[in-house]
């Protein structure tokens, strides 16, 4: 079962995918919101089983906007792959590095992504993102932190490297939360049908390939991560944690940074990709 929303932005339709078909999820919920994701995989689970959801006529031509609505925090992983801490010049950290996206960042998986303005070093990172299902606060154990997770997505944490590293001073946030810098989706798996632990995880742009990686490089695991979080701060359903990205990034000085016209691609085998293209700020 897959778990998106379709339609046009600020208009999206709550959907559900079961093999092959398109449902719509209007008469369980109203968006698949923080209220839905505490309880609503099994919800939809049993709905389906019972055949009372109605087709969503037309979904094949429909946008696909962010598989989550409005969450209340996107929380982020820096440098959690070795090899990219490696490729950025910094030592493999022993605690779990956190900043933040503004939750508005939040586009579709095919939306463009939107040059800032005075950009000079817009950067990809392909990433896995953790949908949480269940409020999370002090829990006991990485292994209780599972479940606390309703499903999996895909993010790219788009990135200015200089208003990240040299105009922010010790906090990353001013070159990660430009309008439309975190595409999501195409879809939510859920938690129970995913093994987090050794996805492949890619991104190309302009066709070229670029990251190519598995999440068996992660130095923190999910499960690590959301307990981890859990001792700092109450995690709430809905919210979305972009659990880092590997090597092959732009910053790494292999690559040029992105530039409009470019297309950009990122994916996590197994979840969805996103396909969009950089557009003039």
């Amino acid at each position: 079962m897959q778990l998106l929303r379709l339609g046009a932005p600020g208009h999206e339709i709550p959907a559900a995918r079961s093999e092959g078909v398109v449902y719509d999820l209007r008469p369980l919920t109203s968006d698949l919101d923080g209220d839905f994701w505490d309880g609503g995989v099994e919800r939809v689970r049993s709905a389906l089983a019972a055949g009372t959801l109605p087709v969503l006529d037309g979904a094949d031509g429909m946008r696909v906007g962010a598989p989550v609505a409005r969450p209340t925090a996107i929380l982020c992983i820096g440098q959690n792959y070795a090899a990219h801490a490696a490729e950025s010049g910094s030592p493999v950290p022993t605690n779990p590095i956190l900043f933040f996206k503004h939750p508005n960042t939040l586009v579709g998986p095919n939306d463009p992504i939107v040059m800032p303005r005075g950009a000079t070093q817009l950067d990809w990172e392909a990433e896995l993102a953790v949908v949480i299902g269940r409020r999370a606060s002090y829990l006991a154990s990485p292994e209780e932190a599972l479940a606390h997770i309703a499903g999996y997505t895909v993010a790219n944490d788009v990135s200015e490297r200089v208003w990240q590293r040299e105009r922010g001073g010790p906090q990353w946030g001013k070159g990660k939360s430009m309008p439309t810098s975190n595409p999501l989706g195409p879809v939510v798996v859920p938690a129970d049908e995913v093994d987090p632990r050794g996805l492949r995880i890619w991104s190309r742009v302009n066709g070229e390939p670029r990251q190519d990686s598995t999440t068996a490089d992660m130095i923190f695991s999910v499960a690590q991560l959301v307990h981890d979080l859990s001792q700092y701060l109450v995690l709430e359903p809905g919210d979305v944690i972009d659990t880092g990205t590997p090597q092959g990034v732009a910053m790494s000085g292999r690559f040029p940074y992105l530039q409009a016209g470019d297309r950009v691609e990122v994916g996590v085998d197994g979840i969805g990709a996103h396909d969009t293209t950089i557009a003039e700020g």
